[in-house]
């Protein structure tokens, strides 16, 4: 050290260095180095500084970070930052020329987490942010309608069902999220990586700063007994009276620091300044600081590993979040909402015109560049003779095998070599049922099949925004000839299992037009089997299938259609109208069919207090046996998934509900979809429950008055022949009239005692108030504008899907 305990300095340098100083910073400084180091200062003139003084003190280094700080934020608060400067310019004579910068270089360091104790929680955290939603994600109950729906009960496999069930595993994996899957167990397992560290990490708790434990006293004790016991440990343990003791490890620093602290302790619980600092902050030295570190280990920062450091962060933010922002940007550019390519959605819409048919609609959708993913390579022209020369085979019951026409043919004859041309024929032969006997080429043939069903919908959502009824019912039918693997004349028939083109050509006879499911299962049991069953068509035990098969299949039936505005006895121009559709499930072939519950066919508004309604809960308001209304609660039943042995994918079947101007052969209300019932269809032994299902739809009433005339559709996008088609009227009144309705619902009638009940009662024969006007039905008509018949119109209805002319 510059300066041994019993050194003297002079006095002129101490006064040059104070110079401009005033007398308080000074006396608090000095008091301070006295404070902290146990540093006794004589006064040796009458001067604030003069006159020599003999410095006692230990280890000055040792305390000088303490000092600086307790100066800077306490004692010098407010003072002039030049006077601080001055101060610490001073307290630098007391320290080693190698001391001083490591002294005051101290506060501008980075703390980082050396023992380990912090990083844990903070990477715990972090990673539990991301782990626990995507474990959530993971494992929260499945909202897919192909994994929830029941399923038709049956046993019946196709020629090529392990190849089917191949190719549908194949889906459900590519669904499983096994990306999510493996960054999931990636963070439980670092998740529990940190908990261990937690555990085994030893926690470093604070001290909580109690003078008496220090002084090793009483809180009882008066301030004399506290004097008297610290006069007797000053003694004891001033550093000139005591000496390390080498067996107990000890150093002259270590002695020191005993005595600071027993000094401390002893003036926060007598000097008055010092005693209110600990009182208010806890400390006698006031406010103490704090820092700030970072929750990283240490070895991030340790020589050797910078480079490594910012390799990791240049692969997280100069690679990995943009690769990720890019694939999500580029992604959403490159799909459209309906799950294509943008390439193959321009491509379908540069082959829409209004007059384009379904077989022109099959040739569209071979465009698609989702196929090239199938037919790579040498594939997409390898056996391609092979499946035009059976696709164009004589077919049992049609000029080609593979069903399509002779301007179909001539479509893919025009067509070039290449991955187009066999899809197309692929699609034809998948549509055909048409055997390759190859395995390869039944594969693709599958596959083509569930891709273009997929390319279809991209086709209805551009026909749909052209308007046009020829494409958009094309489109529907399309849908549902994919998924049942029928070609647009083939006979619906074949939807059953076991019945292939020959047996239908059987059970038709000479019919000019095919028979649908729900006519052949109407037929009597003896007239079907005498049909179905023979040499060279089907056994008993393929009937029973069949026919059982066909007893599932779920065919809605459409009761009551009609307009209503809620709340409201009329519609008026631009109000929000409700198409309310009444109907049943009422497979094929069922028999024993219980009556319609006129209550059911009612629509009730929810009472305007009934609050569940207001917020959009699940609840329903019905009419009771008694006729009153009820609340119940409103479900969400699935019906079985499509009986659709030939697609490569598992479908729940939907149906959509939208209404066109006959005339103008335009559509007016888009398509709404029902893919859940707020009824169950079958019970739990798979028997029809014939349960009222309702079907709204909301939408703007015209602008004028008027009544106008639409034809309804209610279509099955999985099975064909299970299509509605009616007309409904849609009443739209003035509103003066609406007004005028509500005036006079505001009269109230006349008292049985007033003047104006006597003049009714002569008049009518009844006393004021005795029997009710039954005012319910007729209101109920008078509200309500739709289908003239409810009953009859299903029998009337036109369930085909032929066109609408």
């Amino acid at each position: 050290m510059l300066f041994p305990a019993s050194s003297t300095w002079p006095a002129v340098s101490a006064a040059r260095c104070l110079s401009g100083l005033s007398l308080s910073p000074v006396l608090c400084f000095c008091r301070a180095i006295e404070t902290f180091g146990g540093v006794s200062f004589e006064h040796g003139g009458g001067t604030d500084c003069g006159g020599d003084r003999i410095i006692q003190r230990p280890s000055l280094a040792v305390l000088a970070p303490t000092i600086i700080t307790h100066l800077q934020r306490t004692l010098f608060e407010g003072q002039p930052r030049q006077q601080f400067g001055h101060l610490l310019s001073v307290f630098a004579l007391f320290l080693e020329p190698a001391e001083l910068p490591k002294a005051v270089k101290m506060s501008s360091d980075y703390s980082y987490d050396e023992q380990g104790q912090f990083f844990p929680f903070f990477i715990l955290t972090v990673t539990g942010l991301v782990t626990f939603p995507l474990t959530y994600s993971l494992f929260r109950k499945s909202t897919d309608n192909d994994a929830l729906a029941p399923r038709i009960k049956s046993d019946f496999t196709t020629k090529h069902g392990d190849v089917v069930a191949s190719l549908r595993a194949a889906q459900k994996r590519k669904q499983r999220k096994i990306k999510r899957a493996i960054f999931v167990v990636l963070g439980w397992a670092l998740m529990a990586g940190m908990v261990y560290l937690i555990i085994v990490t030893q926690t470093i708790v604070p001290k909580i700063w109690n003078p008496y434990d220090i002084l090793g006293i009483s809180e009882s004790f008066t301030e004399k007994q506290i004097k008297s016991h610290y006069k007797r440990l000053s003694v004891k343990f001033h550093p000139d009276k005591v000496r390390p003791d080498p067996s107990k490890n000890e150093t002259l620093e270590m002695l020191n620091d005993r005595y600071v602290e027993l000094t401390k302790a002893y003036q926060a619980l007598t000097d008055e300044d010092v005693r209110n600092n600990y009182i208010q902050y806890g400390h006698p030295d006031g406010k103490q600081s704090f820092s700030i570190g970072i929750a990283l280990p240490q070895f991030i920062i340790a020589e050797g590993n910078g480079k490594y450091l910012i390799l990791l962060y240049t692969g997280l933010m100069g690679i990995l979040l943009p690769y990720m922002v890019g694939s999500w940007w580029y992604g959403t550019k490159r799909m459209s909402k309906e799950g294509v390519l943008m390439e193959s959605a321009n491509r379908l819409f540069r082959h829409y015109n209004e007059e384009i048919d379904e077989g022109g609609i099959i040739t569209a959708l071979s465009t698609g560049k989702e196929f090239e993913a199938v037919l790579k390579g040498d594939q997409a022209e390898s056996g391609l003779s092979k499946v035009e020369s059976r696709i164009s085979a004589e077919g049992e019951s049609a000029p080609f095998a593979c069903g399509f026409s002779v301007k179909d043919k001539e479509k893919l004859e025009d067509l070039d070599s290449g991955v187009r041309r066999k899809v197309l024929a692929l699609l034809w032969a998948y549509l055909g049922r048409v055997e390759l006997d190859d395995p390869a080429l039944t594969k693709a043939k599958f596959e083509v099949g569930a891709i273009a069903r997929t390319l279809n919908q991209s086709f209805a959502a551009i026909a749909m925004a052209f308007g046009s009824i020829g494409p958009i019912a094309g489109s529907f039918k399309a849908n549902q000839h994919l998924i049942q693997a029928l070609s647009p004349k083939s006979s619906p028939l074949l939807q059953l299992p076991h019945i292939n083109d020959k047996v239908a050509a059987a059970i038709e006879g000479d019919s000019k037009s095919h028979l649908t499911v729900q006519q052949f299962m109407d037929l009597p049991d003896a007239e079907r089997r005498r049909l179905a069953i023979g040499k060279d068509l089907l056994s008993d035990d393929q009937y029973k299938e069949a026919i059982s098969v066909g007893k599932q299949l779920p065919y809605f039936r459409v009761a009551k259609a009609f307009f209503k505005v809620t709340g409201e006895k009329v519609i008026i121009p631009s109000s929000l109208v409700t198409l309310v559709i009444k109907g049943r499930f009422i497979p094929p072939g069922t028999e024993s069919v219980p009556a319609i519950d006129d209550l059911s066919l009612e629509d009730i508004d929810p009472a305007e207090d009934d609050l569940d309604a207001l917020m959009g809960r699940k609840k329903k308001t019905i009419k009771g046996p008694d006729g009153k209304p009820i609340t119940v609660e409103d479900s969400s039943v699935l019906p079985p998934l499509t009986f659709a042995p030939h697609y490569a994918r598992d479908h729940s079947p939907k149906w959509y509900a939208f209404l066109s101007d006959s005339k103008q052969d335009k559509m007016a209300v888009p398509p709404f979809t029902f893919d859940k019932f707020d009824q169950p269809l079958f019970d739990e032994e798979g028997k029809p429950t014939f349960n009222m299902q309702t079907l709204k739809a909301q939408f703007a009433a015209p602008p004028q008055p008027g009544h106008y005339t639409f034809c309804m559709h209610v279509v099955c996008d999985s099975y064909v022949g299970f299509d509605t088609k009616m007309e409904v009227t849609l009443v739209v009144e003035d509103a003066s009239k609406a007004a005028q309705m509500e005036a006079e619902d505001d009269i109230s009638e006349p008292e049985e005692d007033s003047i104006a009940g006597q003049m009714r009662a002569l008049k009518t024969g009844q006393p004021a108030g005795g029997a009710p006007k039954p005012r319910r039905n007729k209101d109920s008509s008078d509200e309500e504008s739709g289908t003239d018949e409810e009953e009859d119109d299903t029998s009337d209805t036109n369930t085909d899907t032929e066109d609408e002319s």
